[in-house]
């Protein structure tokens, strides 16, 4: 132990409730940092695992039709065509889907690929009628791009699979209507009489804009209600790297020639909503550090005022300008070490105790526990911060302290 730590020791003994004060202010900012940080996190990839197991990481839509426009050079009076991206014109739908399957199978980060078809329809059971939209799939194919299969709460995929007329409602729309597994009721279109359907499952996302509306039908029963015997609405694909969607959306888009929409592009607004929760807690919370900082501040500034004999004393045994300030410095490290393992513990329990909390949401999702995500990235940012703060609220005092001079001590002119 050196002797500049221990002289910082001894001095930290002069103003215990000052000390302790900084001490509780780095434990509660450090702490709560984490947990609001930890909470927001884990509300976002909740959000985000919600999103990617209902509409994938990609989808593919609408053919793009690039628009090209005539410009004459006007030194050689040639004529020459530019693309305009601005002036882009979609065509909905995907004419050839099987080709354009094969085509996505090539790109290496795809894991899985559905094609869907869509359409508007009314459903009516025995108690009322709505306006709803169903997605006809090949449940094989829509299994490896979504988490449908964990999603369902009453009755099981089998009998979807088995039963040509077989249908997955949404819990909403299953309550909405009085449906239960096995009943009957029927869709239609403007331009198709009513068809028979039954409920073989019942499937809850937690997204209540999902749950309300969609209807699940078989790829053939869905083409035949919808006259879409060919083609495809969307085709849906989820990514061995969820993270790389964007890049890839825009290669897919450069080389077939359809629009592809990553996640992050779907749902931004949310994303950024997320982000600024993120900033605004860690903000607000950083009080608490500030305050330590400049308690700190005061403290040593305090200290410095009542210690100067001793400054004087050291700086005459030969201790040098930089081992005063150190001295002052390792006081301010004190604190900070044992107030950012104080803070990391306490904002660990909160989290935990927080992640027991009972909490009902539905909406944008679904959950019954409050969401909390547990990262080391939390508790570095945390300590970074307090670490900042009190350092720098800590440099003034020291230098002040590493100014004095024995001779001016003595005679009573030091500052």
């Amino acid at each position: 132990m050196s002797p500049n730590f221990r002289i910082a020791a001894r001095f930290l003994t002069a103003k215990k409730r000052a000390m302790l004060m900084s001490l509780s202010c780095i434990i509660l900012g450090v702490g709560l940092f984490v947990v609001t940080q930890a909470t927001t996190g884990g509300f976002e990839e909740f959000f985000i695992k919600t999103i990617l197991g209902t509409n994938g990481a990609i989808r593919i839509e609408d053919k793009i039709q690039e628009t090209m426009r005539s410009i004459t050079a006007s030194s050689s009076g040639s004529l020459f065509e530019i693309q305009q991206k601005e002036g882009r014109k979609y065509i909905e739908g995907i004419d050839e889907p099987k080709q354009l399957v094969e085509a996505l199978k090539s790109f290496p980060n795809v894991a899985g690929i559905s094609e869907v078809v869509h359409g508007a329809v009314t459903i009516r059971s025995s108690f009322k009628s709505d306006s709803v939209r169903v997605f006809g799939i090949q449940l094989d194919h829509h299994l490896q791009v979504s988490d449908l299969g964990r999603q369902i709460v009453q009755g099981n995929l089998g009998d979807f699979s088995a039963t040509p007329a077989g249908a997955l409602v949404g819990k909403e729309m299953a309550e909405r209507l009085q449906l239960m597994v096995g009943d009957s009721f029927q869709l239609e279109t403007p331009e198709q009489s009513p068809r028979r359907y039954r409920v073989a499952a019942i499937y809850e996302t937690g997204v209540s804009d999902i749950d309300k509306v969609r209807v699940y039908l078989n790829m053939a029963e869905a083409r035949s209600l919808l006259r879409k015997p060919t083609g495809a609405s969307f085709i849906q694909i989820s990514l061995k790297d969820n993270d790389r969607a964007p890049e890839d959306a825009a290669q897919m888009e450069e080389v077939l020639h359809y629009k592809a929409a990553a996640w992050q592009d779907r749902e931004k607004t949310w994303l950024n909503v997320f982000g600024a929760l993120r900033i605004s807690s860690a903000i607000t919370v950083s009080v608490f550090t500030l305050i330590a900082g400049l308690a700190m501040f005061n403290t040593l500034a305090m200290i410095v005022m009542e210690k100067t004999k001793e400054i004087a004393i050291l700086r005459s045994m030969g201790y040098t300008r930089g081992d005063i300030s150190r001295i002052f410095l390792w006081q301010a490290a004190i604190v900070l070490a044992l107030g950012t393992v104080g803070g990391a513990l306490f904002g660990a329990a909160v989290t935990f105790a927080v992640s027991k909390k009972t909490i009902h949401i539905t909406g944008i999702f679904r959950t019954d526990t409050f969401l909390v995500a547990w990262s080391g990235w939390h508790y570095f940012w945390a300590v970074l911060t307090a670490v900042v703060m009190v350092m720098v609220a800590s440099l003034l005092p020291a230098r002040r302290a590493a100014r004095l001079e024995p001779g001016d001590v003595i005679r009573g002119t030091g500052q």
